[in-house]
């Protein structure tokens, strides 16, 4: 178990974890949310001890991350894919680090096995990898020593689909066994897929602490309306609009509506002679709740230019 108590630290006049207190259980991939600049890398450098808190604590089974006596045994953790010397090679670098905690040379071939790097990958310098593969030699390394607690800052970047699929089902498969899996994402549609349980935070503060499901409840629910009449979806938006729904124009013949059922919908187009060729609810995404959530902690918020994403 990873336990935060008040958790705090500031650099100079900054406040970039403030006062968390949260615990971070076995069994279940817990997801570290929270926007740029939120506190997420330095909640976790402070509990490996490479950043001091200011106040509160960061413990690890209840210790200290500097009292473990063999640290790689007891957690592992990815916070820099590309935390290995540029001219050592991966196998080489994994050996260097089982030979620095007592751990056989096996494991190191053991855990290259289980992230999928053969020996030919194995055997490059680390400044030739792919951040895919650095990833992947990352990952093994937080596996070394089989440790109880795994913590991974953002370890699905650079990898392809079918990498980001491995790293879900890895997470879920350790915290199956037991173990404690703390994970900080930017992807908010694979933890949606991989965690059970969210920690939110923003501006150094929490903002959530509560199972996935609970988290996206809070969200309201989205209904998408399609009509061949735009005047009379205009109509109708009017009127949900009066009825205190939040309507979002989509194009002349869309409307994504909130805050009003499809029973309640329909029976509006009904009343006005609306003809419909969709009335189709969306349930509410994790980006959607994040979103909310974190909406008055975001540190750079850009301005729409155009009329669609990319």
């Amino acid at each position: 178990m990873i336990t935060l108590r008040g958790l705090t630290k500031r650099f100079g006049r900054t406040t970039a974890v403030d006062d968390l207190t949260v615990d971070i259980a076995p069994g279940r991939v817990t997801g570290f949310l929270g926007p740029n600049g939120a506190g997420k890398s330095t909640t976790m450098r402070m509990v490996l001890g490479l950043d001091r808190p200011t106040a509160g604590r960061a413990l690890i089974d209840g210790r200290a991350y500097r009292e473990l006596r063999r640290p790689l045994r007891e957690v592992g953790a990815l916070l820099d894919a590309r935390a290995i010397h540029p001219a050592r090679a991966g196998r080489a670098h994994l050996l260097a680090m089982a030979r620095s905690n007592g751990l056989p040379v096996r494991r190191v071939d053991e855990v290259l096995d289980t992230v999928g790097l053969d020996a030919r990958a194995a055997a490059k310098p680390g400044r030739t990898l792919s951040l895919g593969m650095a990833q992947r030699l990352g990952i093994a390394g937080a596996l070394l020593g089989d440790p109880p607690v795994l913590m991974f800052d953002e370890p699905v970047n650079g990898l392809d689909p079918d990498g980001v699929r491995w790293v879900r089902q890895l997470m879920r498969s350790l915290a199956g066994e037991g173990r404690t899996v703390f994970v900080s994402s930017h992807l908010m549609s694979e933890m949606q897929l991989t965690a059970d349980r969210l920690v939110v935070i923003g501006r150094g503060r929490l903002l959530a602490d509560a199972p996935i499901d609970e988290v996206i409840a809070g969200s309201p629910v989205a209904v998408r309306v399609r009509s061949p009449h735009p005047a009379g979806l205009a109509a109708l938006a009017e009127r949900l609009t009066a009825a205190g729904a939040a309507v979002d124009p989509a194009g002349p013949d869309e409307l994504t509506v909130t805050g009003a059922t499809t029973d309640r919908i329909g029976d509006l187009a009904y009343e006005l002679g609306v003809r419909l060729h969709e009335l189709s609810p969306h349930g509410a995404s994790l980006e959607q709740a994040f979103m909310e959530l974190t909406a008055g902690s975001v540190e750079y918020a850009g301005t729409p230019t155009g009329g669609t994403d990319r």
